[in-house]
């Protein structure tokens, strides 16, 4: 798959996701399964099961002592459902659990962020990332370009 396919493929999901998370509103009761969510560490990935079968999974990496959050994907059968939502819910718990801040690279943990501020606070202030919405007052946005570049920088 060539590079610009795969940006078309991930803005196309993320679109997706986004939409969903929108329309799933905010009733604590939409999900009726147990949710598991696991740390793969090793790979930099939350995971989410239900009955053994990974239903969404939720890329990072740890980044000058920061969690940078990088991506999500949910299977389909299981957008709308609330799965993005508990997912992020549950991570951002644990990550203000540990002490530690974020940088948001992905779309959909932006739009979480916007709808849910009690996890506002979780935002790194020098390095909220490109996906950090709404963005931090004064932010221009070709602020997230070198911030951007800086984080591609760290990752190699």
């Amino acid at each position: 798959m060539s590079i610009t396919a795969e940006q078309t493929e991930r803005e196309q999901t993320n679109a997706e996701l986004v939409a969903a998370l929108r329309d799933a509103g905010d009733d604590p009761d939409a999900s009726a399964w147990e949710l598991d969510v696991i740390n793969d560490s090793e790979h930099g990935r939350w995971e989410a099961y239900v009955n053994e079968e990974v239903v969404a999974e939720f890329t990072y990496r740890y980044v000058g002592g920061r969690v940078v959050l990088l991506s999500m994907w949910v299977d389909h059968g299981f957008r709308k459902r609330r799965v993005a939502t508990e997912l992020i819910a549950r991570v951002l718990d644990e990550v203000q659990a540990a002490g530690d801040t974020i940088t948001v690279i992905c779309p959909v943990v932006g739009e979480f962020l916007a709808r849910h501020p009690g996890y506002a606070g979780l935002v790194d202030p020098v390095h909220p990332g490109s996906g950090a919405f709404p963005r931090p007052a004064g932010a221009a946005p070709g602020d997230y370009d070198e911030q951007l570049t800086s984080f591609e920088r760290d990752l190699n």
